[in-house]
């Protein structure tokens, strides 16, 4: 199988970011989506990488910020009857799936995921049928038309108790797409299991040789590391987890800094919840780099207020950026998402965990 970070990378556009804003226009943005939020019966679900004044009016507005997993839940249980999701597209098909009778809206559908183009429909089907005695469980970053072709879905927060409850009733399992967090639940959990060959951009780049550094720079720091991350890197780490995980890591752990390797949208609820502690970009680039770190996903950053209220205010460009989702696709789905959402809700539910 060829890399599939190297196809996503070939159809990476450069130009994502949204322009940067005056405080004026800002606040302009800001004042007429919380009108149109008002007046359509809307709830903005914000992921913890989207832009920091997205998150902010996320909170403001009564909605959600959060990992995948509770904004799946987020948006199932609201009574709004539009969901504009701020992420990338997989989040937003995940809403339309669990609740098809709501409109959900995205600031815009180009908004998408290196795991998810990196694991197509065809090529991931024909690998199932190859293996048909194996259980096949996929990431919570793939499409809707993947999630129909799963048992189940997972997301990083839960994904090595899912495996290691697969494990115990003797299941062999397919793990897709992201091949480091396969690498990482395989290891903890002793399941076996095939992993399909696919990578987060973001993740994929952070460097162990430049972390060890930054680690003998900042001796007191504790790393936190998402498993999406190369082993290299994971085996750094002071705490290893999915992003609600690793928020919770830096509010109970006793350090006063820490080296953070996620994206760096994240620091917006790390800051928000800790203003005494410190957090430092964990390094993505070698030492002949101008820069340390460029940890931010392109796609997350499309997520940005103008967007968000042009999809709010202008009838035509909702049409265009509302999530649709083939009902007989989504009749198969929300079998797999919905164990996801039970197994979630179970663990949690279990003594000692939050």
């Amino acid at each position: 199988m060829s890399s599939t970070i190297d196809f996503v990378r070939d159809h990476l556009a450069h130009e994502n970011d949204p322009p940067a804003l005056s405080p004026a226009q800002k606040d302009d943005f800001i004042r007429r989506i919380k009108a149109q939020l008002k007046a359509q019966e809307a709830v903005l679900v914000a992921h913890y990488y989207t832009d920091h004044d997205v998150q902010a009016l996320a909170e403001e507005t009564g909605g959600c910020v959060s990992d995948s997993l509770e904004m799946a839940r987020f948006g199932h249980d609201h009574p709004a009857k539009t969901l504009v999701v701020a992420g990338v597209k997989f989040m937003g098909e995940t809403a339309k799936i669990l609740s098809p009778e709501k409109r959900v809206l995205m600031p815009t559908l180009e908004a998408t995921c290196s795991l998810d183009l990196g694991c197509p429909i065809d090529r991931f089907s024909e690998f199932c049928d190859r293996h048909p005695d194996r259980t096949v469980v996929v990431y919570a970053n793939t499409s809707a038309a993947v999630k129909a072709r799963a048992d189940w879905v997972v997301t990083s927060s839960i994904a090595v108790e899912l495996m290691e409850h697969l494990a115990e009733r003797g299941e062999k399992i397919i793990w897709a797409p992201d091949k480091h967090l396969g690498d990482y639940v395989t290891k903890k959990s002793g399941a076996d299991v095939l992993v399909w060959d696919g990578a987060c951009i973001v993740h994929e780049e952070f460097k162990a040789k430049q972390l060890e550094d930054l680690k003998r720079v900042y001796p007191d720091a504790a790393v936190l590391v998402h498993p999406e991350s190369p082993a290299a890197v994971v085996a750094l780490a002071d705490v290893v987890g999915s992003t609600s995980q690793l928020i919770r890591a830096a509010q109970n752990l006793p350090n006063r800094r820490f080296i953070v390797a996620t994206d760096k949208g994240i620091f917006y609820k790390m800051m928000q919840l800790c203003p005494d502690k410190e957090f430092i970009e964990a390094p993505t680039a070698g030492t002949g780099a101008t820069c340390r770190s460029c940890a931010h996903c392109p796609w997350m950053a499309m997520n940005g207020l103008e967007a968000l209220c042009r999809v709010l205010e202008d009838s035509g460009y909702a049409a265009q950026n509302e999530i649709h989702v083939d009902p007989v696709v989504g009749a198969k789905a929300v079998v797999p998402l919905q164990r996801m959402l039970a197994f979630g809700k179970e663990l949690a539910a279990r003594p000692g965990r939050r």
